[in-house]
This record gives C-alpha cells, sequence and structure tokens, in this order.
C-alpha cells in the first residue's frame, strides 16, 4: 500500500516528469488566460440578466459542435506531427500542418454557413422564453463564424504542440484573449455605460480605465457584441499562428506551406481526427439535449447550468495542458519505437492531473457560492448552482483521469475505442439519466448532474482499464 502510495505521489521518471511540465506549462497558462477570459466573459454577460446568460448558454452548446469538429483537426495534425518528430521526418510535420489547415478552412466555412443558416429553428427548439430565443439567436449566428476561425487555429494549435513548441500556443492564447476581453467590454456595454460601471465599480472609482476605449466609438450590442469580440480576436490569432509559422525556422525545418496535399498524411490525419469528430457531436448533441432538458426545468435553471459549466470548462484546462504535453510525449516516444516510454508518459501526466483537479474539486466542494459569484450577481442563479456546482467538485476526479488518457491514446493514434465507449455512455447513461432524474423523479437541477458525474466516472474506469490492456502500443501511424 505504501509503495503504490508513494509511487503514485512522487515521479517514476524524472526526466519524463521535468518534459512533461515544459510542454504542460505554457498550455496551462494559455488556458488560465482563456479562463480569465471567460470569467471575465460570463461575468459582463451575466450583468445584463439570467436571459443573457441563459442566451449564451444555449448558443455556446451549438457553438461547440464547430469547436469539437476543429478539436479533431487538432488531434489528426499533433498525433501525425509528433510521429514524424520522434521519427525525425521534419518535412512531414509540415506537410501535416497544410493538410491540416485546407482541410479546417473548407469544413469550418461549410460549418459555419449551416450553423447561421439553422441558429434560429435550433434555439427555437431548446427554449420557448421569447427575450432568451431573441437574444440567443443574435448570440448564436455571430458566435458560428467566430468557431470556424476557431478551428483553422486548432490545426495550428496541432502543429506547434506536436513539435514541442507548446510556447507559440501560450502566446498566441494569451494575445487573442486579452484582445477579447477588450472587445467584449467594449461592445457588449457601448462607451458610456461601460464609464459608469468603472466609476460604480467595488473596487472605487475607476472611471479614469475608460480612456482605454475611448479611442474607438464601441456600440452598446449585448450578447451580440461579445460573440463578435470573439470572432474579432478569433481573427487575429489566425494571423498570429500564420506569422509565427513564417518565420524562417519553422519555414526552414519545416517547410510549412510549401506544396500540395499529400494523400498519405491527409489519409492518415483523417483516420486518426475523423472518430474524435464522431465523438464530439455525438457528445455535443447530447449536451445539446441536457440543455432542452434543463429548460424544461425553468429559464433560472439553463442560466446557473451555464455558470457551473463555464466553471467546469475553466476546472480542466490543467487537465488539458498534461494531456496535450501527453500526447506530444507518447507520440514522440512512439515513432521512436519506444512504447514503454509512452505508458509512463500517460501515468505522470494522469497523476499530476489527478492532483490539480482534484484540488480544484475540494474548492469547489468547500466554497461554492463565492465561486457562483465571480460569474453572476443574479441571488436565484447562485442558489441554483451551489448542488450542481458540489457535484462538479466530485467530478473532477474523475474528469482527471478521462480527459488526460483521453489525450494519451489520441496520441498513441487509438481514437475509435474512446469515441464508442463515450457516445455509449453519453446516449446509454448520461442523457437517459438526466431525463429521469431531472423530469421523471422531478430532482430538479440536481438530477441531471448527478447522471453526469455517473458518466464520466464509468468512463474513466473503462479508459484507465484500456490503457492497462497495453494494445495501443502496437499501432502505426
Amino acid at each position: 500500500m505504501t509503495a503504490t502510495l508513494r509511487r503514485f505521489v512522487f515521479p517514476t521518471d524524472r526526466t519524463i516528469f521535468k518534459r512533461i511540465l515544459t510542454l504542460a506549462l505554457p498550455v496551462i497558462l494559455a488556458n488560465m488566460s482563456r479562463t480569465f477570459m471567460t470569467v471575465v466573459d460570463v461575468a459582463m454577460v451575466g450583468r445584463l440578466g439570467a436571459e443573457a446568460l441563459a442566451a449564451v448558454g444555449l448558443g455556446g452548446v451549438f457553438v461547440w459542435t464547430i469547436l469539437s469538429i476543429g478539436v479533431a483537426f487538432r488531434t489528426g495534425v499533433q498525433t501525425v506531427t509528433a510521429r514524424r518528430y520522434g521519427q525525425q521526418r521534419f518535412e512531414d510535420c509540415g506537410q501535416a500542418l497544410n493538410n491540416g489547415l485546407a482541410l479546417a478552412s473548407v469544413v469550418g466555412l461549410l460549418l459555419a454557413v449551416i450553423g447561421v443558416q439553422f441558429a434560429g429553428s435550433a434555439i427555437r427548439f431548446l427554449i420557448s422564453d421569447p427575450a432568451v430565443i431573441s437574444l440567443a439567436i443574435d448570440y448564436t449566428q455571430w458566435s458560428f463564424v467566430g468557431a470556424a476561425c476557431i478551428t483553422v487555429g486548432y490545426a495550428f494549435q496541432g502543429f506547434f504542440n506536436g513539435v514541442e513548441r507548446t510556447r507559440v500556443h501560450m502566446e498566441v492564447t494569451i494575445v487573442s484573449n486579452m484582445l477579447n476581453i477588450y472587445l467584449d467590454a467594449g461592445l457588449i456595454f457601448g462607451n458610456a455605460r461601460l464609464t459608469e460601471m468603472l466609476a460604480s465599480s467595488p473596487l472605487g472609482d475607476l472611471s479614469s480605465l475608460a480612456v482605454l476605449w475611448s479611442p474607438f466609438d464601441f456600440p452598446a450590442l449585448g450578447v451580440e457584441g461579445a460573440a463578435i469580440a470573439t470572432l474579432c480576436a478569433a481573427t487575429w490569432m489566425i494571423l498570429h499562428y500564420t506569422l509565427r509559422a513564417f518565420t524562417s525556422e519553422f519555414r526552414s525545418r519545416y517547410r510549412n506551406f510549401q506544396g500540395g496535399f499529400d494523400r498519405e498524411t491527409l489519409k492518415k490525419e483523417v483516420e486518426i481526427g475523423t472518430p474524435q469528430g464522431i465523438q464530439q457531436v455525438g457528445v455535443t448533441a447530447v449536451y445539446i439535449l441536457f440543455f432542452k432538458i434543463m429548460g424544461m426545468i425553468g429559464t433560472l435553471e439553463v442560466a446557473a447550468t451555464e455558470v457551473v459549466f463555464t466553471i467546469s470548462m475553466a476546472s480542466f484546462l490543467p487537465a488539458i495542458g498534461f494531456g496535450v504535453a501527453c500526447a506530444t510525449l507518447v507520440g514522440k516516444a512512439m515513432g521512436e519505437g519506444n512504447p514503454d516510454r509512452a505508458a509512463v508518459c500517460m501515468e505522470e501526466a494522469v497523476r499530476w492531473a489527478f492532483i490539480f483537479m482534484g484540488t480544484m474539486g475540494v474548492l469547489f466542494i468547500a466554497f461554492p457560492k463565492p465561486i457562483l459569484q465571480l460569474f453572476t450577481n443574479e441571488p436565484r442563479v447562485v442558489e441554483m448552482g451551489v448542488i450542481a456546482l458540489r457535484i462538479l467538485g466530485v467530478v473532477q476526479f474523475f474528469d482527471a483521469v478521462v480527459m488526460t488518457l483521453w489525450f494519451g491514446l489520441s496520441g498513441a493514434g487509438n481514437t475509435k475505442f474512446p469515441a464508442i465507449v463515450d457516445i455509449a455512455l453519453a446516449w446509454g447513461v448520461f442523457l437517459p439519466g438526466s431525463y429521469i432524474m431531472g423530469i421523471i423523479f422531478a430532482l430538479g437541477i440536481v438530477g441531471p448532474w448527478l447522471a453526469f458525474a455517473i458518466y464520466l466516472f464509468l468512463y474513466a474506469v473503462v479508459l484507465a482499464w484500456k490503457v492497462l490492456q497495453g494494445d495501443w502500443k502496437e499501432i502505426e501511424v
């Protein structure tokens, strides 16, 4: 028992441990900036009322469909790039980027057009509140276009992560997130109201800061302004990534943006990324229906769920950092012909994700109200979200395992098994459990969140079993 505990707490390979931290920390810092942006974004929207929060929550669920597919492009590019990097086939790394960018651009644009066209029908399917519907449609249509740009950015992320340059990811993400916050404040409230809010800030009179926005005549666009701000920041993100990839350092070694499609490389990216794309779309559909169930319960429940989901997205960002590092090092180790080293990389990543997310989970359980109040000043929404956030605190321990091993298996090239299991559990456990406990048993907001906890617990157990089985070590990419 003591030996097992010691093995869990202390690194088994200090070299791998240090490399994971080196790669993970820039991603974690980038994600922390994303978290800060999200907190500020939701806090701003929260000042517009519960209807605005609900609208953003509903719109965000649909937009995540495109972003989920973007994750598949990132995985395909990163897995192939990391494997070729380990094999020292550097020009093939650049080819992987070329293929990923072209495919992400076409698919992202197509999905954006479809999303804008059907945004109204989709929102009306989820909720009947006229005030929420109007706000949600405006937000969703702009957000679909922004999501298409972010999808292209994901392909860039996959490349830079795959060649162990996560600092580029950090640099671009932090700059674009700061731009997003700046534009959010201006476009949500407009110059006049923003000045009034700064003057009456809980921190004192901050009206002097309004000079930062004075060079531009910002209109007060409400939730629509939040979506436009994201679109502008996403556009800058693509430009920033492109400028970094065009530097002589990357072009001379990896020959970025040179040559056309390579069928073999493209085939590998599609084979790896497609299962994750299907997985993300299938699970996103479940989350859409999850919000539909919350909408059947009430608008306040939707608003509270949006806040808790925002906190959830922020809380698993450390695991994403360790997961990205894990996927890169697993792919590289497999490219070097060392699957045992890849297994140790997974072990190290899981341990530290578990510690980070577990700590956050304890905070959610112990201090739910103060955390919720960071996102909204609506008392009814805060009270509604307390139990849900405490359930999320328990879920953190399961999610740490899920997020890290999901990335680890992806780095090895095994995306089919996690996809099949996730879709099966989401549709077979999470969705029916949400309806049964939330509607039939009338447990309100608590029921669907309990179903969410059960779903992630089972997923964590199955992924851990798969990794221990070891057949992923034989996969060729």
